[in-house]
């Protein structure tokens, strides 16, 4: 396959980074979730972190509830975050959030990277990887095997098929694509889709190709109070490798 970004080759692209966390946490019984420790740091800030370390992004925009923003700013102050440019309001969808931050990166930006604010067990080498297929492709997501046997289901509650896991993955964050293609698939997916919770699906609605990065089964959301005692094991057991 060719290369899709060819400057690539001569000089690194503007990445930017979107991290939403503008979720409502309505299953962490009444916590905002990106503010949970971690081994004693906050979520958003081990999310903050991974991207403030790795290389190949140029500026972070944070999308969030306007009450939320001021304690992000505090919580990226207190851990050193100098690429955070950014802190803009989210959407009533997950969608309308996305799109506020997509619209708020920085005008000379190649390709931008989205990424789950509750995806904190993130590492630096895992956003260049998919950044680097990215660059090649046009767009990359991170996503891992499924293992479990997945039933397609009717709404009577019998199976309806049984599809071929060794062709199922699940999708992860960052998803990174070319900017400017990105946008225009954004607007006509708004459009045409009903909704979209995934990233990628508006570049497969745009019928663009997405590549699919190995990611690492760490690199968990979380979105319910046992996934922090989860994490927190997945952390100590990286880290000791």
């Amino acid at each position: 396959m060719e290369e899709f970004f060819e400057a690539s080759l001569f000089s690194k692209p503007f990445l930017s980074a979107v991290i939403v966390a503008a979720g409502s946490s309505s299953r962490m019984g009444g916590e905002d979730k990106i503010f949970l420790p971690i081994s004693g740091v906050p979520v958003i800030a081990r999310s903050l972190l991974a991207f403030e370390n790795c290389g190949d992004i140029s500026e972070i925009i944070v999308v969030t509830k306007e009450s939320s923003a001021g304690k992000i700013r505090e919580i990226a102050e207190e851990h050193g975050i100098r690429k955070l440019v950014k802190i803009v309001p989210g959407g009533n969808t997950r969608a309308e959030s996305v799109r506020s931050g997509v619209l708020a990166v920085s005008e000379n930006a190649d390709f931008v990277a989205i990424h789950d604010g509750a995806r904190p067990l993130v590492t630096p080498d895992d956003i260049s990887r998919c950044a680097a297929d990215a660059f090649r492709f046009g767009g990359a997501v991170l996503a891992v095997p499924v293992t479990d046997t997945i039933k397609y289901g009717r709404k009577n509650g019998f199976v309806e098929y049984t599809p071929a896991r060794e062709k199922l993955f699940a999708a992860q964050t960052p998803q990174i694509f070319d900017l400017a293609i990105y946008k225009e698939a954004m607007e006509r997916a708004f459009r045409e889709l009903a909704d979209f919770t995934d990233d990628s699906r508006i570049f497969e609605n745009d019928a663009r190709k997405v590549f699919l990065t190995p990611g690492k089964r760490y690199n968990i959301k979380i979105t319910a109070p046992e996934d922090i005692v989860i994490a927190e094991a997945l952390l100590k057991g990286r880290d000791s490798e």
